[in-house]
């Protein structure tokens, strides 16, 4: 394989290559059934290469706000923002500049659009490049989507035609719409002569060439998602002298190495994740195990250090908090005002995919060492307890950001089947209560209930594996020495041990 830092240069390569040729196999047809006789070959020329160097523009454009990570705008600080800001006025700038040369391409000196001004082209240029950087902001979709299931290269790429057609086919209308309207306010000696006939002759068809102008940039946008979200396998080729005796180097390398939260490292993540859960690349698994179990702690460390995180940061934002309930309701009485507290939580969960290819990853691995693990690395390097502290404790801190009560629950007060008994001194909470969370953002608590299900999913994983020897572990006393360590990242070790057990009897949830 190309050395890591190679890896996102390389898809950058070859995302310009393949746009190059997906443009053109839209443009050169299309413009040969709209056009009702041919133009003079260097008209041709200079339209084909104004076409391609929009969608170079719309390249650049995609390179300057792309990012696997989400970013909510109130969580980051000045100095962030700002450039966040720049990158934002530079992106629609680009945009609209592109599509002024997108529509230009297709619609300048052709007499089905009754040869309009070059500024009405500029305006309505402008208005479709604006239109589509406004909805491609909103709708965040500059976040690059990693989707459940890799599938080949052109299988994805086909799966996305018809999205793309009908999404092509929306912004055309509303981008002739916004430029009816702006058109409007463009000086007469600056329009064409209005005849209603002739005005709806020439909206028609300008809709119809936007729509292979949308449609190309729609499918810039669908290719960009499907080469930058594959999987990249960062391992040497199996047979290799490095495969057999350090197969596992490049990719904690990478993990280690690269820069915090970039295409790469969410790479090598989902890399990772995928050797961990699957039998595909046995091999490469069976390496994690080696007998001084170095590299074991080393994935294991890897696979930790981004939750540990995000349980330190969901500490911080709930410590932001009032914990009274007559401070709390002081406190929504300001609202929608954002604290630093707001912020913390939003920016805990920006990291939502790495996250779940942590946990799941993490799981995945302590739970085949229980018949892979032929030195008991596992246990012996203690990742074992790690793992499952961690996961509790992430667990425990998402919980308590969406309100429910983390506290350790005395045994008079539990019921049959753990269910807690309401008391008079329930007002005063270790945390954000339920109402607040009601109220706030809808996106950090869809992004947290998520979170919270692929957590006690890969708990019930490890659970479900090694139940006959935590049982026997519980027996002895000693579930709490083997499986939980001396200070959690979140909570104590009593309410760890309490949701543990909780786990064992397959009542969590």
């Amino acid at each position: 394989m190309a050395a890591p830092e190679d890896v996102v240069k390389n898809r950058w390569l070859g995302f310009l290559i393949w746009q190059s040729i997906a443009g053109a196999s839209v443009y050169l047809p299309s413009m040969a059934l709209l056009l009702r006789r041919p133009r003079s070959a260097a008209l041709s020329l200079l339209s084909f290469l104004s076409f391609h160097l929009s969608l170079l523009l719309l390249c650049l454009s995609f390179f300057l706000l792309s990012s696997p990570r989400d970013h909510h705008f109130l969580s980051v600080d000045f100095r962030r923002r700002a450039h966040l800001i720049l990158r934002i006025l530079l992106f629609f700038l680009l945009s609209s500049v592109a599509g002024f040369l997108s529509v230009a391409s297709v619609c300048v000196r052709s007499e089905i659009f009754h040869a309009p001004t070059l500024a009405e082209v500029a305006l309505t240029g402008s208005a479709f490049g604006m239109v589509y950087a406004l909805q491609y902001l909103l709708r965040k979709r500059w976040v690059l989507q990693f989707p459940i299931i890799q599938r080949p290269l052109f299988f994805s790429f086909k799966m996305g035609l018809s999205a793309c057609l009908r999404r092509a086919l929306m912004l055309s209308a509303q981008a002739v719409a916004c430029s009816t309207v702006l058109v409007m306010f463009v000086p007469y000696e600056f329009r064409s002569e209005f005849r209603l006939w002739r005005f709806l002759n020439q909206l028609f068809n300008f809709y119809i060439r936007t729509s292979v102008a949308s449609f190309c940039w729609e499918l810039s946008h669908h290719l960009l998602q499907v080469v930058h979200t594959r999987r990249c396998s960062f391992a040497p080729p199996q047979g290799s002298a490095a495969a057999e005796t350090n197969p596992s180097e490049i990719l904690l390398e990478t993990l280690e190495q690269s820069s915090p939260r970039s295409l790469v490292q969410y790479l090598a993540y989902l890399d990772l994740c995928a050797v961990s859960e699957s039998n595909v690349e046995a091999w490469r698994r069976a390496a994690f195990l080696e007998e001084s179990g170095e590299t074991y702690r080393r994935v294991i460390a890897v696979c930790l250090r981004p939750l540990e995180q995000l349980a330190s940061m969901i500490t911080e934002g709930l410590e932001g908090y009032p914990k009274i309930e007559t401070d709390l309701l002081n406190h929504q009485l300001n609202f929608p005002t954002y604290t630093h507290a707001d912020s913390r939580l939003l920016e805990a969960f920006n990291d939502f995919q790495l996250y779940t290819w942590c946990a799941r990853a993490a799981a995945a691995n302590t739970a085949c060492s229980h018949s892979e693990d032929r030195y008991g690395v596992a246990q012996l390097t203690g990742c074992n307890a790690a793992v499952v502290s961690t996961l509790l404790s992430c667990l425990l801190a998402i919980e308590a950001c969406l309100g429910k009560k983390t506290s350790p629950q005395t045994a008079h007060l539990l019921g049959p089947g753990n269910i807690r008994w309401a008391t008079m001194n329930m007002v005063r909470k270790n945390g954000v209560t339920s109402m607040r969370n009601k109220i706030k953002s809808g996106i950090l608590n869809s992004k947290a209930y998520a979170m919270a299900d692929v957590l006690r999913t890969s708990i019930y994983q490890i659970v479900s594996v090694f139940h006959a020897d935590m049982q026997a572990n519980a027996k002895t006393s000693v579930l709490d020495k083997n499986w939980i360590v001396g200070k959690p990242l979140y909570g104590s070790r009593e309410v760890l041990m309490q949701k543990l057990n909780q786990f064992l009897e397959f009542c969590a949830n």
